[in-house]
């Protein structure tokens, strides 16, 4: 089964993520540009990852906390000054 309170705490978190990204993209020009196409990236990469995980018999908790590592970065990164 999976921790429906880390799937919650995932979603409050990504909330933030999309807050700042989305005013990175809104500013447009060469960040905004870069930022648009690392989220691809990086969505396409958390997919693969994720579908590769559950396949070999990882837990949906383990996927989970994985998706949370990788906002935790993005908000440090986004933060950054």
């Amino acid at each position: 089964m999976y921790d429906p309170f880390a799937v919650a705490l995932l979603a409050l978190e990504a909330q933030k993520v999309v807050e700042l990204r989305l005013m990175k993209l809104a500013w447009g020009g060469a960040e905004g540009c870069a930022e648009a196409q690392q989220m691809v990236s990086e969505k396409v990469s958390a997919f693969v990852e994720a579908s590769g995980t559950l396949m070999t018999g990882g837990s949906p908790d383990t996927v989970v906390a994985r998706y949370r590592e990788r906002v935790a970065a993005n908000t440090k990164r986004l933060t950054a000054a």
